[in-house]
């Protein structure tokens, strides 16, 4: 399958935002693990913005940082949310709450739970009746994210936004579930070149002894192996680098070309 890039979202260690992000992925400005500072999201009323949690944030934060790129309308993307788990620190109140005798546990805290919660405040914030879907699958999130993405951009031949997050857990499950750093990433694809095209994308599955891309800076390997979401690092330093070649994330090889 082929598609383009048309705009990119990156909130990490050192990286707030795609140009700081872009300077850093070539090489240009060197890698300083920053911590990530996730603001609040404006588009959201004020009872959801004071609901919303650091998945959520960073989820649209993330979109809609490469749909202003792309000069897209949020309202009319369709959108594939993926995550290796989900909102850690709810879930962690929830399970301490179920441990209690009262075992009530908050609406606020049961609806953020769920694994779509991202893309429902995503309706709310930017009005959307646009189709979503929300995957996990573990450290293949990215991977399996990309594949569904570029599937539906081919297949309904219409723009799609992927947008790919996790969040560290808090303990115990971090000793579980080890993550180091907060990452989130969104990718507009589109199934035609336009003028705002960066970088043309032709994935395949890839061959079972493949082995995943790495980073070449040991800072950003940390990163790319400290979170699921991050495993999309390669990819986004081959655009940023204006270098094409092959990259493998995860089960899928991807053939970049930039330009397009």
């Amino acid at each position: 399958m082929r598609v383009f890039v048309e705009g990119i979202g990156v909130l990490g260690p050192g990286m707030q935002g795609w140009e700081a992000a872009s300077h850093v992925l070539a090489g240009v400005a060197p890698f300083e693990a920053a911590p990530v500072r996730v603001p609040p999201v404006t588009l959201l009323p004020q009872a959801e913005r004071r609901r919303a949690g650091m998945t959520v944030r960073l989820a649209i934060t993330a979109g809609i940082e490469a749909l202003i790129q792309s000069g897209r309308e949020p309202a009319e993307m369709a959108m594939v949310f993926a995550a290796s788990g989900g909102d850690g620190d709810t879930i962690h109140e929830t399970l301490a709450t179920l441990a209690t005798s009262q075992r009530a546990v908050s609406p606020t805290r049961f609806h953020n739970s769920v694994h779509n919660a991202p893309a429902g405040y995503w309706a709310v914030a930017t009005g959307s009746h646009a189709p979503s879907t929300s995957l996990s699958a573990f450290d293949d999130s990215v991977a399996a994210g990309l594949l569904e993405a570029a599937v539906q951009a081919t297949v309904e031949e219409r723009p799609v936004t992927l947008v790919a997050y996790d969040v560290p857990y808090p303990e115990p499950l971090r000793s579980t579930r080890p993550m180091s750093s907060t990452f989130g990433m969104a990718l507009v694809l589109t199934p035609l070149r336009s003028r705002r095209a960066l970088g043309t994308l032709t994935l395949a599955l890839a061959d079972k002894a493949a082995f995943p891309t790495t980073m070449r800076d040991p800072g950003l390997e940390e990163v790319r192996l400290g979170n699921p979401a991050a495993r999309s690092l390669p990819l986004l330093a081959a655009i940023a680098r204006g270098e094409s070649g092959v990259v493998h994330v995860g089960s899928i090889e991807i053939a970049v070309t930039v330009p397009c």
